[in-house]
């Protein structure tokens, strides 16, 4: 097997693992992250309705205008404080963090602290 194979397998693995224990309530909803090469999105998932409340990733027009490259520690910071942001105008404050299978350093640690930074807790 391909070593990104491999990465994957062990990726979905951790992802599962986490996500028996991770639930998003309507009180306190899932912030889940997803990181790929070029880019990096996060939503606010609430899992009783399956519903996304909230999304922001560097793809979108207002982040992708500030930050040369969305793959980098610096677009992960815009996006997590642009969901924060987003989050605190529908009046969620308390989410649970769901690193979505990644590693929780470099970009998915910088998205992290800067929505706890903006105002979100967990």
């Amino acid at each position: 097997m391909s070593v990104a194979k491999d990465r994957l397998e062990a990726r979905k693995k951790r992802q599962v693992r986490v996500r028996k224990k991770i639930k998003g309530t309507p009180e306190r909803p899932r912030l889940c992250v997803y990181r790929s090469g070029k880019h990096i999105y996060a939503q606010i998932i609430e899992d009783v309705n399956g519903t996304t409340l909230a999304a922001s990733s560097s793809v979108a027009k207002a982040i992708a205008e500030d930050v040369k490259f969305g793959g980098n520690v610096e677009a992960a910071k815009a996006v997590g404080k642009s969901i924060a942001e987003v989050a605190l105008g529908k009046d969620i404050k308390q989410v649970v963090f769901d690193r979505n299978g990644f590693l929780y350093h470099g970009r998915v640690k910088a998205l992290a602290e800067a929505a706890r930074e903006a105002g979100l807790s967990f």
